[in-house]
């Protein structure tokens, strides 16, 4: 089941002052009061009820943003996540999470999740949480880069190539679908090569330096980013650790 609320054009942009935003979650109550809410703050909202209809209409049509309840009737939201996923898929995603469940969240990191966000939460919140997505995924990062790299926007390591312009992650030709999150990871990171990056660092450069992110979540993202672009993730040669401090990118292996 479907609500659709807002302006009736579909022919938004990527990245729109009124961007399109999928609610996906069975409570009937929180979509009647978010709704018209984040209309009220120029998005565009569809209503859907649960993840099997949402993984039909994905297959015509794309939003902008994803906000997708963990806890669903029939197929779960981490399960939808993973099916995109896997499916190189890369619309952004929000989940939302019980309050005081950090296994959801973590999980949702692993499965490619763009943020988290736990309930209950103050819809004003919510869309913060929306916006700031939307802004990493729209804007190419300077922040922290060198003059070498900040107009490549196509940079090859190993058996993968990073389309920055894009915002892709190809290996082997294959596209990824990498998250908005994970991309900007690995943009800073490759972007600032054989440099090492605290953890708190890169939360900056990536989320903000008002970002409330757990420095450990950056762990949770490289170990996704490892299993994307490393030929074993257990030896990794191009996002390598810096014990007690963060992660230094390696184009040719070398440490």
């Amino acid at each position: 089941m479907t609500a659709e609320h807002g302006p009736d054009s579909i022919d938004s942009p990527a990245i729109a002052s009124s961007p399109w935003v999928w609610l996906v979650d069975d409570d009937q109550e929180l979509q009647e009061m978010l709704a018209p809410y984040l209309e009220q703050q120029g998005a565009r909202v569809t209503c859907l009820s649960c993840a099997e209809d949402c993984q039909e209409l994905l297959q015509c049509q794309q939003p902008d943003l994803l906000v997708l309840d963990v806890m669903l009737p029939g197929l779960d939201g981490l399960s939808l996540l993973r099916r995109l996923r896997d499916q190189a898929i890369g619309v952004p995603v929000l989940m939302l999470t019980a309050k005081g469940d950090p296994v959801d969240r973590i999980i949702g990191l692993e499965q490619g999740a763009d943020d988290y966000l736990a309930k209950p939460f103050l819809p004003r919140e919510l869309n913060a949480r929306i916006r700031s997505v939307l802004r990493r995924q729209s804007k190419q990062s300077t922040v922290g880069t060198s003059p070498e790299t900040a107009s490549d926007d196509r940079v090859c390591f190993g058996d993968c190539l990073l389309d920055r312009r894009r915002r892709r992650l190809f290996r082997r030709g294959q596209d990824l679908g990498i998250s908005s999150s994970e991309f900007d990871l690995l943009d800073v990171l490759v972007q600032n090569p054989q440099r090492p990056l605290s953890r708190d660092r890169l939360i900056e450069l990536t989320r903000g330096p008002l970002s409330e992110i757990d420095p450990r979540s950056m762990d949770v993202q490289v170990s996704r980013l490892r299993k994307l672009i490393e030929r074993d993730p257990r030896r990794p040669i191009h996002l390598q650790t810096v014990w007690g401090y963060g992660y230094v990118f390696a184009p040719e292996g070398s440490g």
